[in-house]
Formats: structure tokens, sequence, C-alpha cells
């Protein structure tokens, strides 16, 4: 199902808006097109957004991509006539679409997400569709598009390879195509932590293995992170696929101005995304007291922690082959 729309500022969606696009799960309002994918889609959800992309921005080093995009969308490509477009997948609160159109004017950005919760006003060169991403064959001409990025996608899409053969096929001869991925395995110390392991972030640890859980049995492959540039590279279609990872600081502890600045969002939006957790943990069979206790067991652990916390973000760029 693929609905292309107009958006109307959330707060004046009608009721029946409300009742087509989302559904209450554990006290939070998620999307309604795929309910394989149990994270929020409100408010509380969107300022998760702006500080991921605002903690990106620092990592790529005020970019919000890798690779030779810029290249790839110079206005003096030949194209054969054809617009220069970039597909944004998961556009969440479209913050990505919305900076690359304005970075690139003479280009056609199109966000695309599960969720009307994007902003009305935007560049006259962007535009948001909705559509349920992990569907069998995704709505786009093949060859179609010079820039696909997905980023926070893997857990709501049950096959994942075969989800990268779609954009694939969407993507041009000479496109670029990226991924980011996080890791769902907590650092602790500068080391990756395991179930039986003694990390001093017992609750943190507890919470990241039921996420593994919970996702494993909706049907997701929790590895897909670690392995994205080995699963383009067996698709055949690319010469040349980078995978590369930046170990994420979580807290006030890093020395280095832009790795504090990095670390103090990343702490910000853990803050937010452990409540953010809820529906997912609810709906993969734990109670509500199992859910609080875990809750409360994380938060400790990032309120007070007696070790450097880090996430390992996983990015990936490949050019396909002309």
């Amino acid at each position: 199902m693929c609905i292309e729309c107009v958006l109307p500022e959330l707060v004046n969606l009608t009721p029946h808006d409300h009742d087509r696009f989302y559904r209450l799960v554990g006290g939070r309002r998620c999307n309604n097109l795929n309910h394989n994918y149990v994270m929020p889609a409100d408010e509380d959800e969107l300022r998760r957004f702006e500080l991921f992309h605002r903690m990106i921005r620092f990592v790529f080093g005020n970019k919000v991509y890798v690779g030779p995009v810029e290249t790839v969308l110079s206005p003096e490509r030949d194209t054969g006539g054809e617009k220069l477009r970039v597909l944004d997948m998961g556009t969440g609160g479209g913050l990505w679409a919305v900076d690359m159109a304005d970075e690139f004017p003479h280009v056609e950005v199109t966000g695309v997400d599960l969720a009307p919760l994007q902003p009305r006003m935007v560049p006259s060169n962007c535009t948001f569709e909705l559509c349920d991403l992990d569907a069998r064959c995704l709505p786009y001409p093949s060859n179609s598009y010079d820039v696909v990025h997905a980023r926070n996608m893997h857990s709501g899409i049950k096959n994942y390879p075969h989800f990268l053969h779609e954009l694939t096929r969407i993507l041009r001869p000479g496109g670029v195509l990226i991924l980011i991925e996080f890791d769902l395995r907590p650092i602790a110390d500068g080391k990756v932590t395991s179930a039986d392991a003694k990390t001093g972030i017992p609750g943190w640890c507890a919470l990241a293995e039921k996420i593994q859980h919970a996702l494993t049995l909706s049907g997701v492959d929790v590895t897909v992170p670690g392995r994205m540039g080995e699963l383009v590279h067996d698709l055949g279609w690319y010469d040349q696929v980078f995978q590369q990872h930046a170990d994420i600081p979580v807290g006030f502890w890093p020395k280095d101005p832009t790795l504090l600045t990095v670390g103090q969002l990343a702490w910000m939006e853990s803050d937010l995304l452990i409540l953010a957790l809820r529906p997912l943990l609810l709906s993969s069979g734990l109670s509500e007291k199992e859910v609080k206790v875990l809750t409360e067991a994380a938060q400790r652990d990032l309120y007070f922690p007696l070790v450097h916390i880090e996430n390992r973000l996983h990015v990936v760029h490949a050019i396909k082959s002309v």
C-alpha cells in the first residue's frame, strides 16, 4: 500500500485521519501501515529523531551523507535528460530529506515513511509519501533514483536482503546507496557486551537483549547492521562497497569537545529511546511490570553509569555498477 500525500500539520489531522494512519500500543501512538514496526509515531519520537539527526551531522563532519553524493548529484552529471532524484526511505520527521533538498535545490527529494510526521512547510523540491517499505515490491520505477538513503530501517524489515534488492532495482547505474544502522549490542569501556559478561551496565544490557529477542520474535534478523556491507556485495550489482563503523559515546565523559557534543546528543536520544521501546517490549509478550523493571534498570545505568557507554553505528555506502 502506498499513498501519495499532501501532508497537513499534525494538529490539523481529523480523528478519521488518526484512525487511518495510527493505532495505540502501550499508551504510545504507532503507525497503522506496518504492524511489524512497533515504535512510536508521535511528538516524543519526533524529538528523538531530531536529536539523532543532529548527532549524525557531528559524526559526519557537518554533513548528513557519506560517499560521492556531491559528484553524483552534480548538475553537470549526464543523466540522459532525466531529473536528478533522491529517495529517503524511513524518513521519519523528514529532517534528512529537507536538508538534502536545501543543499541540492536542483534535485527532486522524496521522503517515504509509515506515518505522516513530516512538516508541511518544506522546500519546493521536497515531497513526502506514505508507504509500507516492508512490501514485496516497492512502488518505484527501476533505475529512477540517483541516491537512495535508508537510516534506522532494519527493525521494521523482515527480509532485509530482499529490501536491499528493491533499493538496488530503484537506484540508477552509477548512483549511491547509503545505509545507516545501529548495532543492537552495547559497548562498555570499549568492549562489545555479551550476555554472560560483567559489564557494569546490567540494566542497559538486559534491555538490549530483550530488544533483540522482541525483534527476533517478529521475524527481524538482528545481525543485519554488522553485515550490511556483505549483504550489499552479495547482490552483485555494486563495483564498490564500503562499510565502516563509529563507536558513538553515550553520556558526558568524552574529553574531546566534538565527541562530548555527540555524547550529550546520544544521551538525550537514548533517554527518549528507553521509553519509546515500551510498545515493542509489550508486543513481545512482556508484562507491564516486566517492562517497568527493565526500563528503570536501564535508566539507572544511563543516569548513573559506572562505565563508559557507547553504541556502534554501522555505515555503508555503495556505488551501483554502470
